[in-house]
């Protein structure tokens, strides 16, 4: 009988003080808290390849800095148009680094002034940026 209200009386003991446990993962919490978010600032967010002759493929790199508390992803990166195609790197980048997003555009089969928005996704408050190209395609 003394054994079985022993055991339950160190059972109880055990939940009540829970080895430090809820205190440990609120601390935890507030550190996480307590970070502001990502925040990305592109060097631009417009760029012109002036003239192009129609079948060149150009390039042109975006820059940016995450200029937040937390770590930058960029989610994705999307094109309005299959001519357009950016590349960008997956891992995320730490607070005051920087990155890029490289866009190229195939003027195969298009004429005239020409204007690409890329849709930039990332995990900060703002959420999507765009990005615009402009190209001027010679037949």
């Amino acid at each position: 009988m003394n054994g079985k209200i022993l055991y339950i009386l160190f059972i109880g003991v055990f939940l009540i003080t829970g080895c430090g446990g809820p205190e440990k993962r609120n601390d935890r919490q507030e550190a996480r808290e307590s970070k502001g978010p990502p925040k990305v600032e592109f060097e631009q967010v417009y760029y012109d390849f002036g003239d192009l002759k129609q079948g060149e493929k150009v390039s042109y790199i975006f820059e940016f800095t995450n200029t937040g508390d937390s770590p930058l992803m960029i989610t994705d990166a999307a094109a309005t148009c299959g001519c357009t195609v950016p590349r960008y790197d997956k891992e995320p980048i730490s607070s005051g680094g920087k990155g890029s997003i490289e866009v190229v555009f195939d003027s195969t089969g298009r004429r005239g002034k020409q204007y690409k928005t890329i849709i930039v996704s990332t995990n900060t408050p703002k959420g999507n940026i765009r990005l615009t190209i402009k190209a001027n395609v010679i037949v």
